[in-house]
């Protein structure tokens, strides 16, 4: 599988050539990309034929300077009603702050997310890379034990 970073978003030559691959694509959304600006860089890359697409909500930038990015709750009930295709979140990169991971990734599931990614490592303080944001793996379990009651409320499980 592939994935786009936010840099590459809008880098139609990139997309042009995902949509010639037969391979799964996740496509991070840009940090001032609107929502349509996003969706429509999905569409150019099914364009090409490849319609193994999953949009991935990781922060856009705002004026808050309290965390790195902010996570945008609201796309992911936004995208689901505008379009097909799968929307994950990535909160360990929107916030980048350990504590503030869980309530976000939280947030995400109530929100419609179909799924979540979280940077997990055993010792986060020697992590080559993405360690202030990187949870210790108990706090890992302790997560999706509450992901676990959460998915059920709306109708969903959590695999």
């Amino acid at each position: 599988s592939f994935q786009v970073g936010t840099g590459n978003m809008q880098n139609c030559s990139v997309l042009k050539a995902l949509g010639r691959q037969r391979k799964r694509v996740m496509l991070k959304r840009g940090l001032s990309a609107t929502i349509e600006e996003w969706l429509m860089s999905a569409e150019y890359i099914m364009a090409g034929g490849n319609h193994d697409v999953i949009l991935c909500e990781r922060g856009i930038r705002t004026f808050e300077q309290h965390s790195r990015n902010t996570f945008d709750v609201s796309a992911f009930p936004i995208v689901k009603k505008l379009s097909h295709l799968p929307i994950i979140g990535d909160p360990s990169h929107a916030i980048g702050i350990r504590d503030k991971v869980p309530p976000l990734a939280r947030a995400a599931v109530a929100a419609g997310a179909d799924g979540v990614i979280v940077e997990v490592h055993h010792n986060p303080a020697e992590a080559l890379s993405d360690g202030p944001q990187a949870l210790l793996p108990e706090q890992f379990e302790e997560l999706v034990g509450q992901l676990r009651q959460i998915a059920p409320a709306l109708g969903r499980t959590i695999a």
